[in-house]
C-alpha cells in the first residue's frame, strides 16, 4: 500500500548531470531508447463510473531501460559490484547479467567484484578484488549463492567511499536486501557530500519478497517453488499416519510472502501462519482447537508458518544480529512442542513431523522465470548508471521495469495484506476457519 504522504516529486530520480555521450547501443540494430518522460502508474484501478469516487494522488515511476545518451564514456568506465546479507536464487544471475551488459554492449573492461559484501572495501579485511570479465562469469548462473561471497553488518562509510576514490570506481552496483540498500544511501551520501560523480544502483536482493514498490524480488519464485516439495513430503507424512501432522517452517521475518505462495501451490496445506496475522493458541479463535477438529474430520493436517509468524506467543529477546534485525524465536520448533503438548492432554494420539528448510530454500540457483528476471533488472540496472542515475533500485511494477528512489524504497517493508486477493486465496484454499484470519 502506497504511504499516503508519497508525492509525485519523491519519486524523481537523481541524476549526476547532463548526459552528453552518444550510447554506442545506437550501433545495435532494433535497440529502442527509453526516455525519462516515460513513466509507469503507481495505481492502475480505475474508478468504476457510479462508485464512490477514490481519492489518491496521481504517482508514478521512470521507466528503466536504455536512454539515448550517456553520463559516462564506457572507454574510460570503472564498475564496480558488491553482494550482501543473506542468499537468495539468483544472485549470480544478476552479477553476470551486469558483466555482459558492461562488457558487450557498452564496452566497459574495467569490472571489479568486492567480496564479502560491503567488508570488501575495508582495508583491514584485506578481501581481494576479483577482476570481473565475460570468461570469469561463465556458468555463473547456474549456480546458487554469490560467487562474490557476501556478510551481514554495516561498514563504515567514509572507508567505503575512501576505496571507491583509490580505485577510480565511476559506477557501484548494490545487490541486498533492505539494510543494504540502506547502506548504498549512506554511500551515495557521502560521495555527494564530496562532490564526487558516482553512480549507485540498487538491485532488491530479498527472498521474503518484502521491498516496497516492486511486484516481486528476484529469487522470490524460485523460493516457494523449492519449498513445495517440503509440503509435499509433510503432506506424505501426515497421512502415513492417524492422526498425522506435517509441520513446515519456512522463511518470512516480516512478511508470509513465501508460505502463502508455497501453500497455495501445492494445495494441499490446512493452515497457514503468517506474521501479518495475528493469531492465538487456545480458545474459540485458537489455532490448536482448529487444529484438533481438523484431525477429527480428516484424521490428518499440514501446517505451514512463516519464521516471524506468533512472535508474541514466545519469550521476547533484545539480541540482535548481525544486520541489527531482532533475532526472531524460533516459531517452528515451538509449535512442535505446543501441538505435541495439547494433543496428549486431549488425549488424542497423533505424530508430528517437522521440517525446515529454510536453507535448501535460498541456496539453489534460480529457475528459468527468475533468471530471466535477473538478466533484464541487470540489464536495466547498467542503463540506468551509463545514464548517470544514482540513489535509485531497478524492479518490476504492473510487469514493467522501472527506477525507484532507494529512499523510496526502503521508507517501509512490504507485507501480505489480509484484505487483498492473496490472503483471502489462502483462505479458500486451506478451508482455514474465517474467524482464525481475523
Amino acid at each position: 500500500m502506497m504511504p499516503a504522504e508519497l508525492k509525485l516529486e519523491d519519486m524523481q530520480i537523481p541524476s549526476l548531470g547532463t548526459s552528453r555521450i552518444d550510447n554506442p547501443l545506437r550501433r545495435t540494430n532494433g535497440t529502442v531508447f527509453v526516455s525519462d518522460e516515460e513513466r509507469v502508474l503507481y495505481d492502475d484501478v480505475a474508478a468504476i463510473p457510479g462508485a464512490a469516487a477514490v481519492t489518491r494522488p496521481l504517482i508514478s515511476m521512470e521507466r528503466a531501460g536504455p536512454r539515448a545518451k550517456t553520463f559516462f564514456d564506457p572507454s574510460k568506465t570503472k564498475a564496480g559490484i558488491v553482494t550482501c546479507g543473506g542468499l537468495c536464487p539468483g544472485i549470480n544471475d544478476v552479477i553476470r547479467a551486469i558483466v555482459l551488459c558492461l562488457w558487450r554492449l557498452y564496452g566497459v573492461r574495467h569490472i571489479y567484484g568486492f567480496k564479502y559484501g560491503y567488508e570488501g572495501f575495508i582495508a583491514s579485511c584485506e578481501h581481494p578484488v576479483l577482476e570481473l570479465n565475460p570468461d570469469v562469469v561463465d556458468g555463473w548462473q547456474e549456480t546458487g549463492g554469490t560467487k562474490l561471497g557476501s556478510s551481514r553488518g554495516p561498514q563504515e562509510t567514509v572507508e567505503i567511499v575512501d576505496c571507491l576514490e583509490r580505485m577510480g570506481i565511476n559506477i557501484l552496483f548494490v545487490i541486498g536486501g533492505d539494510g543494504t540498500l540502506r547502506g548504498a544511501m549512506d554511500i551515495s551520501t557521502e560521495i555527494q557530500n564530496r562532490n564526487e560523480r558516482i553512480s549507485v544502483i540498487g538491485i532488491p536482493k530479498t527472498i521474503d519478497n518484502d521491498i516496497m514498490f516492486i511486484d516481486e524480488s528476484f529469487g522470490f519464485q524460485t523460493a516457494f517453488e523449492t519449498a513445495v516439495p517440503s509440503l509435499i513430503c509433510a503432506h506424505t507424512e501426515a497421512k502415513g499416519a492417524f492422526n498425522g501432522v506435517g509441520l513446515v517452517k519456512l522463511m518470512g521475518r516480516h512478511s508470509g510472502f513465501i508460505a502463502c505462495s508455497a501453500a497455495l501451490s501445492m494445495s494441499d496445506v490446512n493452515f497457514v501462519l503468517i506474521p501479518e496475522v495475528p493469531f492465538d493458541l487456545h480458545g474459540p479463535r485458537g489455532f490448536l482447537p482448529a487444529l484438533k477438529r481438523r484431525l477429527k474430520s480428516r484424521t490428518h493436517a499440514v501446517v505451514v508458518v512463516a519464521e516471524g509468524a506468533g512472535q508474541n506467543l514466545l519469550p521476547t529477546t533484545v539480541e540482535r544480529d548481525a544486520s541489527g534485525n531482532q533475532k526472531l524465536q524460533d516459531i517452528g520448533l515451538f509449535l512442535k512442542d505446543q501441538i505435541n503438548d495439547y494433543l496428549k492432554r486431549e488425549k488424542i494420539a497423533h505424530t508430528v513431523k517437522y521440517i525446515d528448510p529454510s536453507y535448501i530454500i535460498r541456496s539453489v540457483p534460480a529457475n528459468a522465470s527468475d533468471s530471466v528476471y535477473c538478466l533484464q533488472i541487470g540489464h536495466d540496472a547498467v542503463h540506468a548508471a551509463m545514464a548517470g542515475k544514482t540513489a535509485a533500485i531497478v524492479g518490476r511494477w504492473h510487469g514493467i521495469n522501472v527506477h525507484i528512489p532507494m529512499q523510496v524504497a526502503t521508507m517501509e517493508r512490504k507485507q501480505v495484506d489480509p484484505s487483498r486477493p492473496l490472503w483471502r486465496s489462502v483462505l479458500e484454499s486451506t478451508g482455514q476457519e474465517a474467524w482464525y484470519s481475523e
